[in-house]
Protein backbone atom coordinates (compact mmCIF):
# COMPACT_ATOMS: atom_id res chain seq x y z
CA UNK A 1 0.00 0.00 0.00
CA UNK A 2 2.53 1.84 0.78
CA UNK A 3 4.58 1.55 -2.19
CA UNK A 4 1.72 2.31 -4.62
CA UNK A 5 1.30 5.51 -2.87
CA UNK A 6 4.95 6.39 -2.88
CA UNK A 7 5.06 5.28 -6.80
CA UNK A 8 2.33 7.89 -7.31
CA UNK A 9 3.70 11.02 -5.81
CA UNK A 10 6.52 10.20 -7.49
CA UNK A 11 4.81 10.15 -10.60
CA UNK A 12 3.15 13.63 -10.19
CA UNK A 13 6.20 15.00 -9.08
CA UNK A 14 7.92 14.16 -12.26
CA UNK A 15 5.01 15.03 -14.18
CA UNK A 16 4.90 18.54 -12.39
CA UNK A 17 8.91 18.76 -13.23
CA UNK A 18 8.17 17.90 -16.83
CA UNK A 19 5.57 20.47 -17.32
CA UNK A 20 7.53 23.10 -15.59
CA UNK A 21 10.27 22.26 -17.76
CA UNK A 22 8.49 22.53 -20.86
CA UNK A 23 7.49 26.27 -19.93
CA UNK A 24 10.99 27.73 -18.96
CA UNK A 25 12.33 25.88 -22.81
CA UNK A 26 10.88 28.19 -25.39
CA UNK A 27 11.28 26.88 -29.29
CA UNK A 28 10.60 28.80 -32.08
CA UNK A 29 10.60 27.76 -35.80
CA UNK A 30 9.71 30.48 -38.76
CA UNK A 31 9.35 29.25 -41.51
CA UNK A 32 6.66 29.48 -44.05
CA UNK A 33 4.07 27.11 -45.77
CA UNK A 34 5.86 26.62 -49.28
CA UNK A 35 9.35 25.68 -47.79
CA UNK A 36 9.62 22.20 -47.72
CA UNK A 37 12.91 22.80 -44.79
CA UNK A 38 10.60 23.98 -42.82
CA UNK A 39 8.28 21.39 -43.07
CA UNK A 40 10.84 18.49 -42.75
CA UNK A 41 11.99 20.74 -39.22
CA UNK A 42 8.38 20.80 -37.96
CA UNK A 43 8.34 17.06 -38.53
CA UNK A 44 11.80 16.05 -36.82
CA UNK A 45 10.84 18.01 -33.52
CA UNK A 46 7.29 16.42 -33.79
CA UNK A 47 9.21 13.36 -33.83
CA UNK A 48 11.29 13.97 -31.05
CA UNK A 49 8.12 14.66 -29.33
CA UNK A 50 9.39 18.63 -28.81
CA UNK A 51 6.89 21.43 -28.23
CA UNK A 52 7.67 24.56 -30.30
CA UNK A 53 5.58 27.56 -31.64
CA UNK A 54 5.38 27.57 -35.59
CA UNK A 55 5.23 31.19 -36.53
CA UNK A 56 4.87 31.56 -40.56
CA UNK A 57 6.50 34.65 -41.87
CA UNK A 58 4.39 35.14 -44.82
CA UNK A 59 1.96 36.42 -43.13
CA UNK A 60 3.33 37.86 -39.90
CA UNK A 61 5.04 40.66 -41.00
CA UNK A 62 6.24 41.93 -37.18
CA UNK A 63 7.37 38.03 -36.40
CA UNK A 64 9.55 38.09 -39.59
CA UNK A 65 11.29 41.34 -38.57
CA UNK A 66 11.78 39.65 -34.95
CA UNK A 67 13.61 36.75 -37.21
CA UNK A 68 15.75 38.70 -39.37
CA UNK A 69 16.95 40.39 -36.14
CA UNK A 70 17.64 37.14 -34.54
CA UNK A 71 19.47 35.38 -37.24
CA UNK A 72 20.62 38.44 -39.24
CA UNK A 73 18.95 36.45 -42.36
CA UNK A 74 15.85 36.56 -44.79
CA UNK A 75 15.63 32.31 -45.36
CA UNK A 76 13.73 30.23 -43.25
CA UNK A 77 13.43 27.80 -41.77
CA UNK A 78 15.00 29.71 -38.87
CA UNK A 79 14.80 27.81 -35.12
CA UNK A 80 15.36 30.00 -32.11
CA UNK A 81 15.98 26.88 -29.58
CA UNK A 82 16.03 28.44 -25.86
CA UNK A 83 18.49 31.50 -27.69
CA UNK A 84 20.71 29.24 -29.93
CA UNK A 85 19.42 30.47 -33.37
CA UNK A 86 20.06 27.62 -36.39
CA UNK A 87 19.48 28.67 -40.04
CA UNK A 88 18.61 26.06 -42.27
CA UNK A 89 17.16 22.33 -41.48
CA UNK A 90 20.61 21.40 -39.64
CA UNK A 91 19.64 18.09 -37.18
CA UNK A 92 23.03 17.93 -36.12
CA UNK A 93 22.66 21.56 -34.52
CA UNK A 94 19.10 20.86 -33.51
CA UNK A 95 19.90 17.81 -32.13
CA UNK A 96 23.19 19.55 -29.68
CA UNK A 97 20.59 22.72 -28.89
CA UNK A 98 18.33 20.19 -27.17
CA UNK A 99 20.38 18.76 -25.20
Amino acid sequence: MIDKELKEIRERKLSRMIKEANKMSKIIVYGTVACPYCVLAKKYLDEKKVEYEYVDVSIDKERAKEMIEKSGQMGVPVLDINGTIIVGFDKPKIDSALG
